[in-house]
């Protein structure tokens, strides 16, 4: 089975779910059998995709691609799949990404296993993992329809390095678009310019209720920043006003599988679980010793994170020479 990669990017560079996505699909192409094309959409910048080992890539180049309209996005990438007889379409399970690919499966009419952790073929049936129960369990799913759309947890399938770099050959893509596949138009982007992003972060510091007002976040900050990570809020933090809701994980806010999560005065309530759980290392800090936070943390603290904060946060600096 062929694949095809959505290449995810900003201000024309590829985003590191790109090269996650490229990591997953060579994985489960090599239990296929199959190839892996990727494409970007407009001007970016495609190299970097020859260092995690991605031989092909198309350029879809379109004036109404300009718009940005996730429903045009779907088109190409349908037309795509097509052109290139590809059975699978990988997509990264960002904002954008879990759009297009709910746009696409029904232009494909193909079955749509999203936020997946995990891909194997058994007995020649593609069978795929995903977390449900906010990550208290996970669903194994089978897709039985010829063509599939996938997407992949951010965080999970860490992106990968070839040893011996490859050139990505870029073929021009020209889909067949119209005024129709234009269903909503953006006008403007603004984004916060030297932060991390939570949901691509290696390293995640969030705070809660806990923190008791914004003006207290600057104890998050400073983790945040000592350990080089990004910095996440509760839902009721960000409901209160205090954290804007790029900041927000949960089911409501980002899925995020950092290697590193700190959860400092939060209770941990089913909705924030359901976005964190599946970090790879949990280190909660929290007064209450009964807060259903410490049921899935690697590492519980229970404390007061006006006292512990600060202490770790000196303890770190002192570690890694800052």
């Amino acid at each position: 089975m062929n694949i095809l990669v959505y290449l995810e990017a900003i201000d024309g560079k590829l985003k590191k779910t790109a090269f996650e996505a490229i990591t997953a699909a060579h994985a489960l192409a090599q239990q296929l059998s199959g190839s892996v094309v990727g494409i970007a959409i407009g001007s970016v910048d495609t190299s970097p995709a020859g260092l995690y080992g991605l031989t092909s890539c198309l350029s879809a180049q379109h004036p109404l691609l300009d718009k940005k309209s996730t429903s045009a996005y779907a088109e190409t990438l349908a037309q795509a799949a097509q052109a290139e007889q590809a059975h699978i379409v990988l997509l990264p399970a960002s904002a954008t990404g879990k759009e297009i690919a709910a746009r696409l499966a029904i232009k494909l009419q193909a079955g749509l296993a999203a936020d997946t952790i995990a891909h194997e073929v058994v007995d020649g049936k593609l069978i795929v993992t995903r977390p449900v129960y906010a990550g208290k369990a996970r669903l194994k799913i089978t897709i039985t329809t010829a063509q599939k759309v996938i997407t992949i947890r951010p965080n999970v399938f860490t992106a990968k390095k070839v040893d011996s770099p490859v050139e990505c050959t870029i073929r021009t893509f020209s889909p067949s678009l119209t005024e129709a596949h234009v269903k909503a138009v953006v006008t403007s982007v603004s984004r916060n310019t030297g932060k991390l992003d939570v949901a691509e972060a290696d390293i995640i510091v969030s705070g809660g209720r806990g923190l008791k007002g914004p003006e207290n976040f600057y104890l998050v900050e400073n983790l945040a920043s000592t350990l080089g990570g990004a910095v996440g809020a509760s839902r009721a933090v960000v409901d209160a006003g205090w954290r804007p809701h790029s900041e927000q994980v949960g089911q409501t806010g980002k899925t995020v599988s950092p290697s590193l999560y700190v959860a400092a005065g939060i209770s941990g309530a089913i909705q924030h679980l359901a976005g964190m759980s599946s970090s790879k290392v949990i280190v909660a800090i929290n007064k209450d010793k009964d807060a259903p936070i410490f049921q899935i943390a690697d590492y519980g603290i229970v404390g007061d994170v006006f006292d512990v904060l600060p202490k770790l946060n000196e303890h770190i600096k002192r570690a890694v020479g800052k």
